[in-house]
């Protein structure tokens, strides 16, 4: 059973009463503006009715309803399985280089035994994607991990997961789904074009870029955004990195910019861009990208498999 409505700040709730699902096997995923980190309310009316479900939400950069992108608004979708168990756990990040060791223990926290899929949500500015997930790699490679990093619109200043029904920062949640009949998919695709020259990264470490073909990553960035480089790092969203291991690997990683470092003419990155890989700039096609949700959503429909 499913049900969907949101909360938008001039409106109130979508729906009169909120539907009665409340259980231990219950899901409440809440995606919100992230101005709810001050004023929770709405937030606390929802968590308080339901209080033996498990929470999970985190702030976004636009909240999806149906068709829409939403602001200034929250976007819930609850679910009660009835096959299903589900284990809620989290852990606290303080600084990037807490990634691995918080992956560690979201897999330390979730019993294998019966295990079918796990969803994370994580702190977007606090944490390196790519540690993260390496550090997730003691959840059985057969069971598949899915979810993604909150935001806060183009801000850059503070992003949110909830915990225990409250917005906090530094935290890593994660929600594992138990039982045979439980199927978990997922779909992924991108809309991004590449542009430009491909250059060496001479120098980096973990998700920090210093140089470029031995020259400073943040000027040379700067160079290609032209005007738009004032707008650093918000502008930068426009223009992410395609990295791959060499002239012989084929499969791309997409790289989001998460910050500058003006004093070190450093790139901050949402995942790890290892010294020697080739980088490649990104631009946003917004055709492209409608195009890239459509496929990644055949994905979902071509492999789904309703058994909760």
């Amino acid at each position: 059973m499913i049900n969907t409505f949101t909360y938008k700040t001039d409106q109130g709730w979508s729906v009169d009463t909120f539907p009665d699902m409340d259980s231990e096997q219950t899901l409440v995923l809440v995606f919100a503006a992230p101005a709810y980190f001050d004023d929770p309310a709405p937030i606390r009316q929802l968590c308080s009715s339901y209080p033996t479900s498990k929470i999970l939400g985190c702030s976004t950069a636009g909240e999806i309803a149906g068709t829409r992108v939403n602001d200034a608004s929250l976007s819930v979708a609850i679910m009660k399985f009835e096959h299903t168990n589900l284990v809620l756990t989290s852990t606290v990040v303080s600084n990037a280089s807490d990634s691995y060791a918080a992956g560690e223990a979201i897999a330390q926290q979730l019993p294998t035994d019966g295990l079918r899929g796990v969803f994370v949500l994580a702190d977007g500015l606090e944490v390196n994607g790519s540690q993260l997930v390496s550090g997730l790699g003691r959840v059985p490679h057969h069971v598949p991990v899915t979810g993604g990093m909150a935001a806060d619109g183009a801000r850059f200043q503070r992003t949110w997961v909830l915990h225990d029904g409250k917005p906090k920062t530094g935290m890593v949640t994660a929600l594992g789904f138990y039982g045979e009949k439980f199927h978990m998919t997922h779909g992924a695709r991108g809309g991004w074009e590449a542009f430009g020259p491909e250059r060496k990264i001479t120098r980096s470490e973990n998700n920090i870029l210093y140089e470029l073909d031995g020259k400073p990553a943040l000027a040379l960035y700067k160079e290609y955004l032209g005007e738009l480089a004032v707008d650093l790092p918000s502008s930068g969203l426009k223009f992410p990195l395609t990295i791959r291991d060499g002239y012989a690997d084929t499969k791309c990683l997409v790289r989001t910019i998460l910050g500058i470092d003006e004093k070190n003419q450093a790139l901050i990155f949402a995942g790890d861009v290892p010294e020697g890989f080739l980088a490649r700039l990104m631009r946003a096609s917004f055709d492209r990208l409608v195009g890239g949700a459509v496929e990644a959503s055949a994905l979902l429909a071509t492999n789904r498999v309703v058994r909760f």
